[in-house]
């Protein structure tokens, strides 16, 4: 068996998923390798294989990480879920208590001795959702039950958002309209997502209110900034970064002007990361813009598939919603970079550079392959006990007929 076969064969479960994580892999090694040309020259005295390097290595311990996921049934996911949430919302509390504060956020904590930082919403955005699909897949039926909705949902739905909103607005938001969307596949009662929609925009306004008095806490002057730059009500650094995005998309044309001669890498605060679609646009055209675009269009059928084909269980749920928010993470970050929506600081999954939202990414996907795995080998399963039955009721009503005869 040649080599490419024994991968094909070790490789099961969506195979399109697996050509999906490959494809913007390769993208992401070239294109951080490319946007960050001029932050080498910056903050590493010109060594631009440094950060290629850093990342590659991140990049590729985040793909081991995926391929563990994948080997481990769904069902364990479901089972740490619970301890997953009792790990993620005191970190929350010390991120915003205690958490360094960089970039005028407080999103990260630092690792004791190693200097490592850890963004906490990316645990906290996993850790949710395999939670609430949890407690939406114990209950087989349509869920119009106050106990069933209210404490082992919707409370928890609220208290996580609530703890990320106050320095990352766009992941909270993002997290709550992907949770709603899980309930309203789940089957849950209408008025208990609406229930959980009205009380989430409390929250927003019990947030605003604080940012009133507690400014360094609640970082209402930025959503508002960001507001008014998008409608054009003043002009300030937010304005430049999406000025000089729309300028390297401009720049890129049909074919773009080839890998690593990107020209406004060199204007824009964060082409490696908030803004690496423009970078790939300018340097790949619209074909690379639309290769990127068509991965993740095409992850969110394939995750849509499996729901199709096990019903309301726990692996279809999970897989659902992590589809869900990754998908809508990058159409966010696309949307910022053609101006279509305020600055959101959301990076492109598994695209853009980073540390922590790399390895959750990786792990992420390594989840929805897992269930499309045991999806796919539950499906096979089936066939083959209703082909083998089609196949012998023939033979057994030709048998009954003779027996007749005789």
């Amino acid at each position: 068996m040649g080599l490419g076969a024994r991968i094909y064969t070790e490789l099961r479960g969506d195979r399109v998923i697996w050509m999906i994580v490959a494809v913007l892999a390769m993208f992401s090694i070239l294109s951080v390798y490319s946007a960050t040309g001029s932050l080498a020259y910056k903050m590493a005295g010109g060594d631009t294989e440094a950060y290629l390097l850093k990342h590659t290595v991140i990049l590729g311990f985040g793909l081991v990480l995926m391929y563990f996921a994948y080997l481990t049934h769904y069902a364990k996911f479901k089972n740490i879920a619970p301890w997953l949430m009792l790990t993620t919302i005191p970190l929350l509390v010390f991120t915003i208590a205690m958490g360094p504060e960089l970039n005028g956020a407080r999103r990260w904590i630092q690792i004791p001795y190693v200097g490592i930082t850890f963004q906490t919403s990316d645990l906290a955005k996993l850790a949710l959702i395999l939670f609430v699909a949890r407690e939406i897949t114990k209950h087989k039926d349509y869920i119009e039950s106050f106990e069933k909705a209210f404490m082992p949902i919707i409370v928890p739905i609220l208290m996580v958002v609530a703890l990320i909103a106050p320095s990352d607005l766009s992941t909270a938001l993002l997290l709550f309209f992907t949770c709603l969307t899980m309930m309203f596949v789940g089957r849950i009662d209408w008025k208990y997502i609406a229930l959980t929609l009205i009380l989430g925009i409390m929250v927003f306004a019990m947030l605003i209110i604080i940012g009133e008095f507690a400014p360094d806490f609640v970082r209402v002057d930025t959503w508002v900034s960001r507001i008014r730059e998008f409608l054009g009500a003043d002009s300030n650094e937010i304005g430049y970064q999406v000025q000089h995005s729309m300028m390297a998309i401009a720049n890129g044309d049909i074919v773009g002007v080839g890998p690593g001669n990107s020209v406004m890498r060199n204007y824009l605060p964060a082409p490696y990361s908030d803004f690496i679609y423009s970078t790939i646009t300018e340097e790949y055209g619209l074909m690379g813009a639309f290769i990127i675009l068509s991965m993740y269009v095409l992850l969110f059928f394939r995750g849509v598939r499996l729901v199709t084909k096990s019903d309301k269980s726990f692996g279809s749920m999970a897989a659902l919603g992590i589809t869900m928010i990754l998908v809508f993470q990058a159409l966010a970050n696309m949307a910022v970079s053609v101006d279509l929506v305020p600055v959101t600081g959301l990076t492109l999954p598994l695209v853009s550079m980073g540390g922590t939202s790399i390895l959750f990414t990786c792990i992420s996907f390594g989840i929805i392959l897992s269930v499309s795995k045991f999806v796919e080998t539950e499906v096979d399963a089936n066939q083959a006990i209703v082909e083998a039955a089609t196949e012998n009721l023939p033979a057994q009503t030709g048998g009954g007929n003779k027996r007749k005869g005789k």
